[in-house]
């Protein structure tokens, strides 16, 4: 077990401070008989007052250091635990995130690890101390008094620990409820602030306020019902208590005035009373603490067992992208049983050459760039690089293998020379710059006032769409895949950036595979064969004349956009 040592100090310590704290008493009582009147004591017994002093610094002492030690226990197990989550977040299918709340994650994983820190050191200088205590005080109460103070002592803490299980219980109802309507509210707020430009084009603001005040009234009446709950808990806890305590107080009265006990006896069962309902009063706020961090981590450990749609065969093999040539062999593919989206879709992209698909909007195109990266599996059919099924080798190479400039461009928000580096995070500055000129961003980005340590801000917001494409293919030929995918790559860019661009990303694409998605047929003209698909089937295909001389629905498509060329005024 990784810090074996300071676990068992800890746990050393632990002991050695309950030692202390319960022969505190046990000396006081000394002190006090000793000092008695009826004892005729000439001189302040010293030795006994230094231990008294000795015994309180080492209960404290030992504590502190306790906590010093187990510290980096506890932040090393939080720190485990949240990368595992983060990780196992990473690992799951495309599926999950489009149905996923951000905000909602994020704090369910942020309550969830605070949750884990707690327990751990509730659970071990919190409980286990209070037990042990509680064992020390019954074998001393047993074996040097009265049986009815053990008999009192007892019978408060059964009562005690039941009414603070059975209330507690009922109070994890109203915290489940709190936690949920504050995860709500919270991705109602962080969903309403990275759609910020929305909200402002349609004067929504009063709307969103609402819409997160409805969260947050909801959130306010479990909050309430949270607080006078544990009020009750706490006002019964105590009542408890204190019926035990004068129990306890009137017993030890009558044995010191029958002569049965002295006044140090009396004291001793006072302190140890005390020592013992103080932890005994906190065992019932760490029980209740407990239940709660117990159900702050059930929505965190509940994403840990979300199933991992696509994952690795256990026999997976690194992918040989060298020279690729993919294939899809007759896939079939939906996002549900009543949304199929491809039908036996079957084409070759030979390795040194350009296949583009065109079609209508809905046609099916970008699933196809979805389904060569695995983000989900085919249905039916399979997908081959180098006649290797995708399926049987290991994602990580598969899209080792794959560069993609995406249709709509997210960056990180942080510097254009991170998410242009992110393509290969090992790059040096210098390749990096290389890319920004080759995707015609550098002179953009050297006329910044800060150049390429300019933020981009989140998702990019504070480039133009062009802008953050051209840091997309940027981040693509940093890359330097086998395969390429062009994913409607040119769509946010005007006229002449495009036919600026296009020359560039000929270039790129060379001795590479590659596959070109596009609405814009300028765009693909010069591919080797153009997929036409219609309704998730490809109808036609060809070269470009070819698919002209056809007549059919692409040359219908490539007359209805050279209409809207001519239409379109002149800058």
């Amino acid at each position: 077990m990784e810090f074996k040592w300071r676990v068992t100090i800890a746990m050393s310590l632990l002991v050695l401070a309950k030692l202390a704290n319960v022969s505190v008493p046990l000396v006081l009582k000394e002190i006090i008989d000793a000092l008695d009147v009826d004892n005729a004591v000439l001189a302040v017994p010293v030795l006994l007052v230094v231990a008294y002093g000795l015994l309180r610094l080492f209960s404290t002492l030992f504590g502190e250091l306790r906590d010093a030690i187990f510290a980096k226990v506890t932040q090393r197990a939080i720190r485990r635990v949240a990368l595992q989550v983060f990780e196992h977040l990473h690992s799951l299918s495309l599926r999950f995130h489009l149905d996923r709340q951000t905000g909602g994650v994020s704090r369910d994983i942020e309550r969830g690890t605070r949750g884990i820190g707690f327990l751990l050191n509730f659970m071990l200088f919190n409980i286990l101390p209070t037990l042990l205590e509680i064992g020390l005080v019954a074998a001393i109460l047993f074996s040097k008094y009265n049986i009815w103070f053990a008999v009192i002592t007892f019978a408060t803490l059964v009562i005690y620990i039941a009414f603070t299980l059975f209330i507690t219980e009922w109070r994890m109802v109203v915290r489940r409820s709190m936690n949920d309507l504050d995860s709500k509210a919270n991705s109602r707020a962080i969903d309403s602030l990275l759609n910020y430009e929305t909200v402002k084009y349609f004067g929504n603001e009063r709307f969103e306020v609402a819409r997160y005040d409805d969260n947050m009234q909801r959130w306010e009446v479990a909050a309430v019902r949270n607080t006078t709950s544990l009020a009750l808990l706490n006002a019964g806890q105590s009542f408890i208590i204190a019926i035990g305590m004068t129990l306890l107080m009137l017993l030890a009265a009558q044995e010191v005035a029958a002569k049965t006990m002295t006044l140090g006896d009396l004291v001793l069962i006072n302190v140890f009373m005390i020592q013992l309902y103080m932890p005994l009063h906190f065992l019932g706020f760490v029980y209740r603490e407990i239940r709660h961090a117990l159900a702050d981590m059930e929505k965190m450990f509940g994403l840990m067992h979300e199933n991992i749609e696509v994952a690795d065969a256990p026999d997976a093999k690194q992918l040989d992208a060298s020279n690729a040539e993919v294939r899809f062999e007759k896939v079939s593919f939906g996002y549900g049983s009543e949304r199929q989206i491809l039908f036996d879709v079957d084409f070759t992209v030979p390795h040194d050459k350009t296949v583009a698909v065109v079609g209508a909007s809905g046609a099916g195109k970008s699933t196809l760039s979805r389904l060569l990266f695995r983000f989900y599996d085919a249905q039916r059919g399979r997908i081959l690089i180098n006649g290797q099924d995708i399926r049987s080798v290991t994602q990580r190479s598969l899209r080792a293998a794959i560069g993609i400039v995406p249709q709509d461009t997210v960056l990180f928000n942080d510097t254009i020379y991170y998410n242009i580096a992110y393509g290969r995070p090992e790059a040096t500055r210098e390749e990096v710059i290389g890319a920004a000129r080759s995707a015609h961003i550098h002179s953009f980005i050297e006329s910044l006032p800060k150049g390429y340590e300019t933020t981009v801000g989140e998702r990019g917001l504070k480039l133009s769409g062009g802008e953050k494409q051209r840091v997309a293919i940027a981040r693509a030929i940093l890359k330097n895949p086998a395969i390429l995918i062009f994913d409607e790559a040119t769509s946010a860019l005007d006229s002449k950036s495009e036919k600026a661009i296009q020359a560039e990303l000929r270039s790129v694409a060379q001795n590479r595979t590659t596959l070109i998605i596009a609405h814009r047929l300028s765009t693909v003209v010069d591919a080797d064969q153009i997929l036409v698909m219609d309704k998730g089937r490809v109808i036609e295909r060809g070269s470009h004349q070819e698919l002209l001389r056809l007549n059919g629905v692409y040359a219908q498509m490539w007359n209805l956009q050279k209409q809207e060329e001519k239409s379109e005024p002149n800058p």
